[in-house]
């Protein structure tokens, strides 16, 4: 009798699903890691957290701490200590909350902004270098497929 786990499986290795998602996860592996040499070429050496941070400011401008931990999925002392790095490179203010002295919120400086658009327009031209080397055929295929992941993800995460 197969263990719980590799019954699990079966379905997903008989229809090449599992095989699929190996692929995928390669090719975001990569992904990643154009992105984190990209990133390496800005002005500004940013870790991965460090850049995490931002673009979760950016999205989220005046957050406090607990809201940037929240979406970091990080401590508060490890956060505490993140944005202290960043305003120490320009990057970041805290202010007080007009509602509430004692919460402090959390904005990018207009440098931490330069820098995030500078690291966007490192990855854009690392990834548009790479895609050119693809046949066009396949760049379709890649397009097409994409799309259909982002359809078929939409749908799972809707799912109770």
């Amino acid at each position: 009798m197969a263990a719980h786990g590799e019954a699990d499986q079966e379905p997903a290795r008989a229809d090449g699903t599992h095989t699929a998602a190996g692929r995928i996860a390669d090719a975001v592996d990569g992904l990643a890691d154009l992105w984190t040499l990209a990133a390496a070429e800005a002005s500004v050496r940013l870790s991965p957290h460090q850049l995490r941070a931002l673009h979760a400011l950016e999205a989220a401008p005046g957050a406090n701490l607990t809201l940037l931990a929240d979406r970091l999925d990080a401590g508060l002392p490890t956060v505490s200590r993140l944005c202290d790095r960043l305003e120490a490179a320009g990057l970041l203010l805290r202010d007080a909350a007009p509602h509430n002295r004692r919460e402090i919120r959390l904005s990018l400086t207009a440098h931490g902004r330069d820098v995030l658009a500078e690291v966007a327009a490192l990855r854009s031209r690392t990834l548009t270098e790479v895609v050119r080397a693809m046949e066009p055929d396949d760049r379709a295929a890649l397009e097409r497929g994409l799309r259909a992941f982002a359809t078929a993800h939409r749908t799972v995460r809707r799912s109770p």
